[in-house]
């Protein structure tokens, strides 16, 4: 099995997503950080963890992306898998895609990203629909693309949280073998949902100013790999 750095993480060490949405914001205005770039880190960490659970590359890998930034990511992992060789397919759930989300989708599909399911079962599938500003209730599509993937008996790795997952009452969601976080743990990390849930945090390229701003506990000192495995500390103080 696969190893990266394996950290523990209180609750107090982890942001609610109004806090990560406003640190986001932050370092965007306040650091020249473009989105661009750090949706570009965000696809090529979320590819890294996709290929650590994949068995064959010649078995399809399925993306599916919404028409916001964490869509973005979504395509840029479509297209850095398929760069290496993997036989991806990608799926939008919604045709509001406009800006750089629909530029990372137009080059995903150059560089040979199938822009249609596959007929068979995928032996991965990553939930790349909806950001940390999703809200409920869900449209009829996107529940009919969970309920999709929840019936497949494959892998499932949800970038940065789960597609449907609010609070603990929240009982229809992409159900994740693995949750790759961006930048910092979030206290979504906490919920009974996502117990037996892989969880990892990746480095998007945040100075430790900021996190020294909004929340010095959850800043990580992200090594070589970028990406830490999260141990959940229900310890309280």
């Amino acid at each position: 099995m696969f190893l990266y750095p394996e950290i523990s993480i209180r609750r107090d060490q982890s942001l609610s997503l109004d806090k990560f949405r406003e640190m986001d914001y932050y370092a965007v205005e306040n650091y020249d950080l473009p989105i661009e770039l750090m949706m570009e880190n965000a696809g090529l960490h979320l590819a890294k963890l996709v290929s650590k659970y994949t068995i064959d590359k010649s078995l399809p890998v399925v993306i599916l992306v919404g028409s916001g930034n964490n869509g973005g990511g979504g395509s840029v992992a479509a297209r850095r898998l398929a760069a290496w060789g993997y036989k991806v397919h990608i799926k939008l759930i919604s045709n509001n895609l406009k800006g750089l989300p629909a530029k990372q989708f137009e080059r995903a599909i150059k560089f040979g990203v199938i822009n249609e399911l596959p007929e068979g079962s995928p032996q991965l599938i990553v939930d790349a629909m909806l950001g940390f500003s999703q809200k409920p209730p869900l449209r009829n599509n996107i529940v009919e693309f969970i309920e999709y993937s929840n019936k497949i008996p494959c892998v499932k790795i949800s970038l940065d949280l789960p597609t449907g997952l609010f609070d603990e009452n929240s009982t229809q969601y992409f159900e994740p073998t693995a949750v790759l976080s961006l930048a910092a743990p979030k206290e979504i990390f906490f919920l009974p949902q996502l117990k037996r849930t892989h969880l990892y945090v990746a480095d998007l390229g945040i100075p430790k100013a900021v996190y020294d701003k909004f929340n010095k506990d959850s800043y990580l000192k992200f090594n070589e790999s970028s990406i830490y495995k999260i141990k959940i500390d229900n310890t309280t103080f």
